[in-house]
């Protein structure tokens, strides 16, 4: 029973505030970002332009290449290139981190620390003196904020000025500076209230999942019929060769050491050959999930027993001859063997580790190895250093290639991750989350039927009869497949969050049976589905307009829940899928309030006649999500989503607005609390 459910562990492991803010008494900080600027001069008609960041710890600014679908990236525009000058290529950036984020289901490219981007423009005009050009991105922490900044390259100089007001910047001239220039990371107004409450830091716990993930599936490596029958042989070997038990322990001891040296060598040369920048690249890249489908398909049909992949024969001979040298060296050899002759088992299972640590970037696919490595090694020298342990181990058989089958379609399963990937990048709809949660269903089920002795795999044993830890796994995965179903209509799935696309890439968006103009148990015909409304999450009614919201609460009399959000925001989507959704908030949400929705990072331009300079922060509002943004900072002093405030008839705050509450408890108090003060 320990076994199966190691198994289960080990595929589950692969997976998976901001304070309450006062209404009134603004008062001064500094951005989390601090911004220079700066020219270099490469040749007589080309420049470099610079952007430099010193990030606040905790926070992160993202890359240009963050995959659609998850925070926005940081973009760039340019004034009056035409004819003046042309870039040439896209800005370069400093080194980035990579970490999947289970919300949006894409990994988070972005920067920790600092960010440096350097642009290269060749001059058409020669008599051009300025460049300028505006940065606008998401930082982010426990909360998201949009900001944009704006740069004033002086190209004769060879000097930059940074500015937080855009009507200064738009009227900057040459020998201007020193009545215009704003320090970047502070402005002139207030933007934000006076603190924020920090929860406990988060590590950034990526690169120790990889390891820990690694060494599961080495555990389960270590009990396929290719390695689990070795370790009887190899003890026996260091025991009988070694003059004493010292020696066979210092034998033993460099025999695992050889072990991880291979494996750790392998992820380097994975890491070397692509370079830490090309993983990270390839990860995002549709042709790379892709390929990485296609290769868990082909490892999983060899563990369910379509063929067996394995290295020339005339590999392990060679191997083998320098093995019985012996000495260190052919310790050594004797390794190395172990992972030759071992390979139509661990092959599958370490590519797949190197698919997903390369998937991560950086230095993973070392990791990877190491902690695989490890899993595989430690039992090799405690058995030799404890050879009487050898009696507590289970006789091989048939249950070996068991462990085999399951690691098979545990890998099928997997395989459709990357496929969704490609999918989501693409916007191609081709794997939305029913079809996905349906091939998932179909693979699991397939399981449950080969646990219970149903089916059987071209390199079973006969079974007579299952033991009790096959069955109590195959229940295991029974109710998991019990648990996928709901979610063909529609259920959030908490526990594989991260897996299948997210609920709105969905052939039902709105859940089955309901549309965008209404249906099903939202209990609006389209007759009298309210104007310029439409069902947000869990089919909350919901307005993105705040006149119109508003305006709808005073017509049926209740109070309004203002809910700055954003599409790209992490924390919002949390709290939308796992404290909303339980029945004590949605309710409430449903019948007790009605919900505005501002997102502020919608892109979509205001009319000409509707954009304007704020005259909180001196930004050039061009948006609608640059409209929602202002109005927040303008009315409730505050900069950061997700940010909830609950309003009366009379636009009065019932209570202290709310920001990013991940507890259940502590959100419906807050909720009773404001909607006990209403009163029409």
């Amino acid at each position: 029973m320990r076994l199966y459910l190691t198994l289960c562990i080990a595929f589950l492991s692969i997976g998976q505030s901001f304070a309450q803010f006062p209404g009134s008494g603004l008062q001064e900080i500094k951005s989390p970002a601090k911004w220079e600027g700066s020219v270099k001069q490469v040749s007589d008609q080309e420049y470099e332009l610079i952007f430099e960041a010193e990030i606040d710890d905790e926070w992160h600014i993202y890359s240009q290449h963050t995959p659609e679908g998850g925070p926005i990236p940081t973009g760039f525009e340019y004034i009056d290139a035409e004819g003046n000058y042309e870039l040439e290529g896209e800005a370069k950036e400093s080194e980035t981190d990579r970490a999947y984020n289970d919300i949006f289901g894409v990994d988070e490219v972005y920067f920790a620390n600092e960010a440096k981007f350097t642009q290269k423009v060749k001059l058409i005009n020669e008599d051009l003196g300025l460049i300028k050009a505006q940065i606008f991105y998401q930082i982010c922490k426990e909360v998201c904020i949009n900001e944009e900044y704006y740069f004033v390259f002086n190209i004769k100089d060879k000097t930059a000025e940074v500015f937080t007001n855009f009507d200064d910047f738009e009227a900057y001239q040459i020998g201007g500076k020193e009545e215009v220039a704003v320090e970047a990371g502070a402005t002139d107004k207030p933007v934000v209230s006076e603190k924020l409450q920090k929860e406990e830091a988060k590590v950034d716990r990526g690169i120790f999942t990889v390891f820990w993930v690694a060494f599961l599936f080495g555990f389960v490596a270590l009990l396929t019929p290719c390695v689990f029958p070795m370790i009887p042989m190899t003890v026996g070997f260091f025991t009988k060769q070694s003059k004493n038990k010292a020696k066979g322990v210092k034998n033993a001891l460099l025999y695992g050491f050889f072990i991880v040296l291979i494996y750790v060598v392998l992820g380097t040369i994975v890491t070397a050959v692509f370079g830490a920048d090309a993983l990270n690249a390839l990860s995002t890249s549709v042709t790379f999930n892709i390929i990485f489908f296609v290769i868990l398909i082909i490892f999983a049909a060899s563990f369910l027993g379509a063929f067996e992949i394995m290295l020339p024969n005339s590999w392990a001979n060679k191997v083998d001859k320098q093995a019985d040298k012996g000495g260190i060296a052919g310790i050594f050899f004797m390794a190395l063997a172990l992972a030759i002759v071992s390979f139509s088992c661990t092959g599958p299972i370490v590519g797949s580790l190197l698919v997903e640590a390369a998937s991560k970037g950086g230095i993973a696919p070392i990791v990877g190895m190491l902690g695989f490595s490890l899993a595989i090694a430690i039992p090799f020298v405690l058995f030799a250093m404890l050879p009487g342990w050898m009696n507590s181990l289970p006789k091989s058989g048939g249950w070996l290639n068991t462990v085999k089958v399951v690691l098979g379609f545990l890998e099928l399963a997997l395989a459709f991750k990357f496929l969704s990937q490609a999918d989501l990048v693409l916007d191609a709809h081709w794997l939305e989350r029913e079809l996905f949660l349906a091939i998932w269903i179909a693979v699991f089920s397939t399981l449950v039927l080969y646990l219970f002795g149903k089916i059987s795999m071209p390199h079973d044993s006969p079974v007579k009869h299952i033991s009790v830890g096959r069955l109590g796994f195959g229940l295991v995965v029974l109710t998991f497949v019990i648990y996928l179903i709901p979610g063909l209509w529609g259920a959030p799935l908490k526990i594989i969050s991260g897996f299948p696309p997210p609920m709105n890439y969905s052939e039902s968006p709105y859940g089955v049976g309901f549309t965008k103009t209404g249906g099903g148990s939202a209990n609006y015909d389209e007759g009298d589905f309210p104007e310029h409304a439409e069902l947000g999450p869990h089919d909350i009614l919901a307005f993105t307009d705040y006149e119109a919201g508003m305006a709808y609460a005073k017509k049926v009399g209740k109070p309004a829940m203002i809910d700055f959000t954003g599409k790209a925001c992490i924390n919002c989507r949390k709290m939308e899928e796992r404290v909303w959704s339980e029945p004590q908030i949605l309710g409430r949400l449903k019948s007790d309030v009605v919900l505005i929705s501002l997102y502020v990072d919608i892109q979509k331009k205001l009319p000409k006649e509707m954009q304007y300079t704020s005259e909180t922060t001196g930004k050039r509002i061009r948006t609608v999500g640059n409209r929602w943004s202002d109005f927040q900072i303008e009315r409730f002093g505050v900069n950061a989503q997700p940010y909830y405030v609950l309003l009366n008839s009379k636009e009065e705050m019932l209570n202290t607005p709310a920001s990013y509450m991940p507890d259940v408890d502590e959100y419906e108090a807050w909720l009773k609390e404001g909607l006990g003060n209403y009163k029409e």
